[in-house]
């Protein structure tokens, strides 16, 4: 099998190693010989742009040898050597604040110059040093160049919680961005990519002739794998981790369809996340890889300081414009802010519009165990509520799964909740108590969180239950009652009579039945029984 490139940014270094390369180079043709020169692309961490920024420079290098083989080989292109001036961004230190981001972004910009001979005496100004560089560079070699821009807005991206610091960055890195607009008849090529989207009041305020191409169908696949790139170039790691976990070949496809596909960016194609993909042929685990792949710190931190659910975001209806400029990142919606970062995708909407949902299972449990793991923090120390609950499904133990629950439901402040709550149950039009909405919400996130496959609101032929799981082949199904007037008794019998006269555990052979009664004066469980 070839060597899986997990953790490997650098084009040249992947081909000259042999290792595994998901071919792009179709796309990417269409990409850099079209009429248009000046390129901007978003799309969230973790999806291959640092790749696709090599694999630009060394085309436009002139290293055809790289490229043998590949879609681009069989094409026209005229494998001209170009000067390139590749910035990489997240190179940019944040950590000293303003100095620190003014300083690195000097030195490298320094470096650019020194690899090419330009002497930049006399100027202290970024922006100017990198005018001067496009235009001697350009005159040196007798024809334009090159610039590719990678994570062009990690600088200002990392104060997305301190507002008036982050647009202070966001406007040295305008100044510094400006120049490229300025003396672009001295470039012959120019990429842009980051997370955050184009905005016209932003970085690109005056840089109005990128061609933002982050919607555009034709470049829907151009980062992320398609469900055929995996089969084509993966085929032997998935027979070898079919065997590895005793499963078919197309079994396992099913799994990791749910797990780790359902990114789309233009409305259409669905794409697998690459790092997840390689993570798993890493040690064949169906594993939430995503949480573990940087930035999480911030999601949960966001969740937790504007109290915000995790289901609240599913189904949201969006407008096209809203997906192409969802503002700037620090001061956006949620919805917008998880939409960039990439735990919320887009899906269709209606007429002609988009909706937004988490991607797959990966990225759905990640978000919930970020979630339930901040609520269960205790003056700094994180109280292990998953450990009761995989003893509750394994052993078939009722009791121990309520008072699990019931030990949940004490951690959670409702109160911050409500407005969330309002503002899930407008999207999703579902016929429930504020109350009712935010228990069954925040179970239904430790459920996920624990990696445990949980459903809300799950449709049947007579209505749809509160809660179903389904671990390690037996199926819960769980009704939940809000008691308002120390009626916890008659509530419990009641979810356990809806269940049973609706008919939600039916389907399931061996189902078991858990009718719970919540409290709302305690927000404690009141009373439940089984059947």
């Amino acid at each position: 099998m070839k060597q899986l490139s997990t953790g490997i940014q650098v084009f040249e270094t992947i081909r000259k190693r042999n290792a595994l390369y998901v071919d792009k180079t179709d796309v990417i043709y269409e990409l850099v010989s079209g009429s248009m020169i000046q390129y901007f692309l978003s799309r969230p961490r973790r999806f291959g742009k640092s790749l696709l920024c090599w694999t630009l420079d060394a085309l436009f290098s002139g290293k055809r040898e790289l490229f043998e083989g590949l879609a681009i080989s069989k094409t026209d292109w005229e494998w001209e050597s170009y000067p390139v001036i590749h910035l990489d961004m997240s190179m940019v230190s944040t950590n000293a604040g303003i100095s620190g981001v003014m300083e690195t972004l000097i030195w490298q910009t320094k470096k650019i110059a020194e690899e090419y001979g330009i002497n930049l005496d006399g100027l202290t100004v970024p922006g100017i040093m990198l005018a001067n560089i496009i235009v001697e560079v350009s005159k040196k070699n007798n024809k334009p160049i090159v610039v590719i821009v990678d994570e062009y807005d990690k600088p200002f991206l990392d104060f997305y919680n301190k507002p008036p610091t982050a647009q202070e960055v966001r406007d040295i890195m305008r100044d510094y961005y400006t120049q490229l607009k300025a003396n672009e008849r001295h470039i012959r090529f120019l990429f842009m990519t980051g997370i955050s989207k184009f905005t016209k009041a932003g970085v690109f305020s005056t840089l109005n002739n990128l061609n933002d191409i982050s919607l555009d169908r034709k470049f829907g696949t151009l980062l992320g794998y398609t469900e055929k790139e995996l089969i084509d170039y993966f085929q032997e790691h998935l027979e070898a981790a079919a065997l590895d976990l005793n499963t078919s070949t197309d079994e396992l496809v099913d799994r990791l369809r749910t797990y780790y596909n359902g990114f789309c960016f233009d409305g259409i194609h669905k794409v697998y996340c690459p790092f997840s993909v390689l993570s798993f042929f890493g040690d064949n685990s169906l594993s939430n890889y995503w949480i573990d792949s940087g930035g999480t710190k911030i999601i949960a931190d966001y969740m937790k300081d504007r109290r915000l659910t995790v289901e609240q975001f599913r189904g949201i209806q969006v407008s096209r414009d809203f997906a192409r400029r969802p503002g700037e990142i620090e001061t956006a919606s949620p919805e917008s802010f998880l939409y960039q970062t990439g735990y919320l995708t887009l899906r269709e909407g209606i007429s002609g519009d988009f909706s937004l949902d988490y991607p797959n299972t990966e990225v759905l449990n990640s978000m919930s165990e970020l979630v339930y793991k901040n609520i269960l923090q205790s003056n700094g120390e994180y109280i292990d509520l998953c450990a009761p609950l995989q003893r509750a499904l394994f052993e078939g133990n009722g009791k121990l799964l309520v008072d699990t629950i019931d030990n949940l439901l004490a951690s959670i402040p409702y109160d911050d909740y409500t407005a969330a709550a309002k503002q899930g149950l407008a999207h999703t039009g579902l016929d429930l108590s504020i109350q009712e909405w935010l228990y069954r919400s925040n179970i239904l996130t430790f459920l996920r969180g624990c990696n445990v496959l949980a459903f809300g609101e799950l449709h049947g032929s007579k209505g749809r239950s509160d809660l179903q799981i389904m671990h390690k082949g037996i199926p819960w199904v769980i009704e939940i009652k809000v008691a308002r007037n120390d009626d916890c008794a008659a509530k419990a019998a009641e979810a356990m009579k809806q269940m049973n006269d609706n008919q939600y555990a039916d389907p399931y052979k061996n189902a078991r039945k858990l009718g719970i009664a919540i409290d709302d004066k305690t927000r404690r469980v009141g009373e439940w029984v089984e059947g």
